[in-house]
C-alpha cells in the first residue's frame, strides 16, 4: 500500500516495478527457457474434469509451430478474428499471433451475423479462425452471412481442424522481429454504453499491464489460476492468460462459469486466485452452502464490473477464508487502473477500487473544463500510462475524444480520489442522472440499496421526465416482492431524500455484455418501450 497524502485528485506515478520491453512471443520464450516442466495450462471440461494439459515447453512448441504456419499466409500487422470460447487453441492462436505479428482481433463466441459482420469489417479482417457451434449459436452459418458480400476474408478456419489450422502456403518465410510496440490486439468495448469501438493494444500494453496487476494481487510461480473469464475480453485472455504466464503458474482454461463445477476444482485442482465478477461469488457461496468443500488453498480473488456488497466481502473472507480485492479498469487501459492490495481494510475493498497500479498517473478531473478537482470530489476519472491503448481502430474522431493532447485517456467514468489516493468509481458519465439541475450519481445509490436484505442486485438508470429532466429509477433482483416503504425508507437513513428512487421496478435478470457488466442503456430502452420488468406501486 501506498503512503500518500493528497491534497488535489491526483496520483503520481509509483515507480515501483519495471516497466519491460518485451512483446508477448519473447515473454513466452523467455518463461518457457526458464520453466519448461512447469504446467502452463490444463484445460477444463463442462464437468471439471482435466481433458488436456500442456508444459510451458509444450506451449510454446504448438505455439511457435502455428505462428510459422501463419506467417506464411498472413503478413505482420495483418489482421484475423478469433471466434470461439475458452478453448485451447484461442490461446496457442494467442501466442502464435504475438510470434508472427499478426493482430488477434477478439469476438464474442454468442456474437449473431450482424455483430460479427461489424468486427470483421471494422476491424479490416482478413481471416476467421472460428469452431462451428457453441451452447447452440450455430456459429457456422452465422459466419456464413456475417461474410457474405465481404471482398477481404481470404480464409475461414475451423479451429478444431489441425490440418487446416497449421496449414503452410507455398511461401517460405522466417518469424518476423516484432517490436513491444506493435499492434498485438484489437479489443471491442463491452458495449454497456452502446456501439462498440475497436480498442487497439500494444504488446507493450498487455504484457506489462498484466503483469504489475498480478504481483499486487501477489500471483506466483506457485498459483493455480482458474480462467473462467471470456478470452475474447481482456480479462481472460491479457490479465488471466497473460499473468499466469508471467508467473510461469498453471491457468485451469474453463469454457465457462458454473459454481458446482469450480467448488469441485478449488478442491481437486488447489485453485489459489480468479478474477470474478460478484454475481459468480455469490454462486461460489451458494454452492458451498449446499455441497461443502475443501477450499483451503484459496488465496486471493479479485472483482469488478459492478458494486461490491459489503455482505459479499465479509461472507467470502469469512467462508472462502481468502482476500477479496476489488478493482477498476477498462479494455482502453489493457485494462487495469486501480486494484485494492492485500493489505487494504473491508471498507476500502468496499468503497473502492483502490490505488492505481505502479506506473499508472490518476487524476479526477471536471466533466466541464478538465481541470484537476480537489480530493474527494466526483469528476471524470482518468488515466495515463503505459498501458493508455494505440487508438480507436479507424476512428481518429473517437480517440481524440478519449485521448487528450497530454496523453490522458479519459475513461468516461465518474469518480472521486481520496487523500490516500483510493479511487472510489461512482458510474459513467453518460449514466449520471440530472434531476432537476442537481447531479446524481448510480453507484452511491446502488452501493446503499444493495445493503438491503431484500436486494441481491441493483442497478440505478436515469429515466425522461417532463418535470425534473430525468428521475431516478431502481431495478431490482429480489427472491420476494419487496415492500417500497420500507425501501424508500433504507435509502432516506443513508442518503438524502432527492437521492431516493421514483421509480422502481422488479425484474428477472439484467441485460449483460459478455464479461458480465449492466448494459444500462438496455434496460432504458426495454424499460421505456415496455418490455421489461414489473412496476413495484409504492404508493
Amino acid at each position: 500500500m501506498y503512503e500518500l497524502s493528497l491534497s488535489s485528485s491526483y496520483f503520481p506515478a509509483q515507480t515501483d516495478a519495471e516497466i519491460r520491453e518485451i512483446t508477448v512471443g519473447d515473454l513466452l520464450n523467455e518463461i518457457a527457457a526458464n520453466h519448461p516442466d512447469a504446467v502452463a495450462m490444463i484445460d477444463i471440461d463442462d464437468n471439471g474434469d482435466v481433458c488436456g494439459e500442456w508444459t510451458y515447453s509444450e506451449l510454446l512448441s504448438v505455439s511457435e509451430t502455428l505462428a510459422r504456419s501463419l506467417a506464411t499466409r498472413f503478413s505482420p500487422g495483418e489482421r484475423i478474428v478469433v471466434w470461439a470460447p475458452n478453448i485451447p487453441e484461442w490461446i496457442f492462436m494467442e501466442y502464435a499471433c504475438g510470434l508472427a505479428g499478426v493482430v488477434l482481433v477478439t469476438a464474442n463466441p454468442s456474437f449473431q451475423p450482424n455483430e460479427l459482420r461489424y468486427v470483421l469489417d471494422q476491424s479490416g479482417a482478413v481471416a476467421l479462425f472460428m469452431i462451428d457451434e457453441f451452447r447452440g449459436n450455430p456459429m457456422r452459418k452465422v459466419a456464413e452471412a456475417a461474410i457474405d458480400g465481404n471482398e477481404f476474408i481470404r480464409e475461414v478456419v475451423n479451429l478444431s481442424d489441425e490440418t487446416a489450422l497449421f496449414a503452410k502456403a507455398d511461401r517460405q518465410t522466417l518469424l518476423p522481429d516484432v517490436s513491444p510496440d506493435d499492434a498485438a490486439q484489437i479489443q471491442y468495448t463491452s458495449g454497456t454504453t452502446g456501439f462498440p469501438k475497436g480498442a487497439v493494444l500494444s504488446h507493450r500494453n498487455l504484457v506489462n499491464n498484466a503483469r504489475v496487476y498480478c504481483a499486487r494481487k501477489q500471483v506466483g510461480r506457485h498459483s493455480v489460476w482458474a480462467n473462467f473469464m471470456p478470452l475474447f475480453h481482456t480479462a481472460g485472455c491479457a490479465t488471466g492468460a497473460l499473468g499466469c504466464l508471467q508467473a510461469a503458474c498453471k491457468m485451469l482454461l474453463i469454457k465457462r462459469f458454473d459454481a458446482n463445477v469450480f467448488a469441485k476444482l478449488i478442491e481437486e485442482q488447489g485453485v489459489t486466485t480468479c478474477f470474478a465478477v460478484p454475481t459468480m461469488l455469490f454462486g461460489l457461496l451458494e454452492s458451498l452452502d449446499e455441497n461443502p468443500r475443501d477450499i483451503s488453498s484459496l488465496e486471493v480473488i479479485s472483482t469488478g464490473g459492478a458494486p461490491v456488497p459489503p455482505d459479499l466481502v465479509r461472507r467470502v473472507r469469512a467462508r472462502l477464508d481468502c482476500h477479496l480485492l476489488s478493482a477498476f479498469g477498462q479494455t482502453e487501459h489493457s485494462p487495469m487502473i486501480c486494484l485494492n492490495p492485500i493489505e487494504a481494510t473491508i471498507e476500502q475493498i468496499v468503497e473502492t477500487a483502490g490505488q492505481p497500479l505502479p506506473w499508472t498517473e490518476v487524476s479526477i478531473r471536471s466533466p466541464e473544463d478538465s481541470r484537476v478537482l480537489p480530493v474527494d470530489q466526483v469528476g471524470e476519472i482518468c488515466a495515463r500510462s503505459y498501458a493508455v491503448m494505440i487508438e480507436y481502430n479507424d476512428n481518429p474522431e473517437a480517440t481524440s475524444a478519449a485521448i487528450d493532447a497530454d496523453g490522458w485517456l479519459h475513461t468516461g467514468d465518474l469518480g472521486a480520489m481520496d487523500g490516500q489516493g483510493f479511487v472510489r468509481v461512482t458510474g459513467r458519465v453518460k449514466d449520471m442522472i440530472i434531476r432537476g439541475g442537481e447531479n446524481h450519481f448510480p453507484a452511491e445509490i446502488e452501493a446503499v440499496l444493495i445493503e438491503h436484505s431484500l436486494i441481491l442486485q441493483v442497478a440505478v438508470v436515469g429515466l425522461p421526465d417532463e418535470k425534473w429532466g430525468e428521475i431516478i429509477a431502481a431495478f431490482i433482483l429480489s427472491d420476494e416482492i419487496p415492500e417500497i416503504g420500507e425501501l424508500k425508507a433504507h435509502c432516506r437513513d443513508h442518503v438524502s431524500p432527492q437521492k431516493t428512487p421514483t421509480v422502481w421496478v422488479l425484474v428477472p435478470e439484467f441485460p449483460l455484455t459478455g464479461s458480465g457488466k449492466v448494459q444500462k442503456f438496455v434496460i432504458r430502452d426495454q424499460f421505456l418501450a415496455g418490455d421489461y420488468g414489473v412496476v413495484l406501486d409504492g404508493n
